[in-house]
């Protein structure tokens, strides 16, 4: 992802990517049942790396399985690319935990930028603590050999409702995580961008009394107006 395509998402709602994406006939975009973790300082944007979780198996899901060197987990979390989001494929289970504060932590040294999963999340208050931004369903005691077997990773998965391929591009805020597919980012956080800033002039336009009817979604007059706006210097 250029940088410049990661700074304007840091900029915009997943409101208004939903919309873009909606535009584009991409309506599969927004995950159920995951949310922020903690507070959000800024918004969460990365390209999305990946781990699968399948049911447990009680011959496969063994304590003996956390040792493992080739562990799936285990290795996508150390060596989770700088930038990167690790995106969980829990398949929903909320009750269960996806990863913990220690995991949490080895991400965040790795510079990884945070962490997806339609799972739950044990030790959820010192995960908060490392200031890792997480998304999850909720916080959950069980560890994840209650319920899942890590099978494999950097392939194609779901995640809360949402196909996810590696590369893909996943943003975060308070609303949740969209996940925009790689190959139309740039137009997108272009796009995206260009909404806000017309929206800006919108909702200045309501705060003064006016109807949106003609106004939002904006006509070509209002969006002659509002190059006027612009070109004037975007007065109050």
């Amino acid at each position: 992802m250029k940088e410049e395509t990661k700074k304007t998402l840091a900029q915009v709602s997943t409101a208004t990517l939903t919309l873009q994406l909606l535009k584009r006939g991409i309506r599969n975009t927004y995950m159920r049942g995951v949310a922020p973790l903690g507070p959000m300082a800024e918004r969460l944007v990365g390209e999305a790396v990946t781990l699968r979780f399948i049911p447990m198996r009680e011959d496969l899901s063994t304590p003996a399985i956390l040792a493992d060197h080739n562990n799936p987990q285990r290795v996508a979390i150390d060596t989770i690319p700088a930038g990167a989001i690790l995106v969980i494929d829990s398949r929903g289970v909320a009750d269960c935990a996806s990863l913990g504060d220690i995991l949490a932590e080895r991400i965040k040294q790795r510079g990884g930028a945070g962490v997806v999963t339609d799972g739950g999340v044990r030790d959820a208050a010192a995960v908060v603590e490392t200031g890792l931004p997480v998304f999850a369903a909720g916080p959950a005691a069980p560890a994840s050999l209650a319920a899942h077997t890590p099978i494999d990773r950097d392939l194609p998965i779901g995640c809360g409702g949402v196909a996810v391929i590696p590369g893909d591009v996943l943003v975060g805020d308070g609303d949740g995580v969209v996940v925009i597919p790689k190959d139309i980012v740039d137009e997108v956080a272009r796009d995206a961008f260009d909404q806000e800033d017309i929206e800006a002039f919108i909702k200045r336009e309501v705060e003064n009394g006016r109807s949106t009817i003609g106004l939002y979604p904006p006509d070509d007059g209002i969006r002659a107006e509002y190059a006027k706006w612009v070109e004037a210097g975007r007065p109050d």
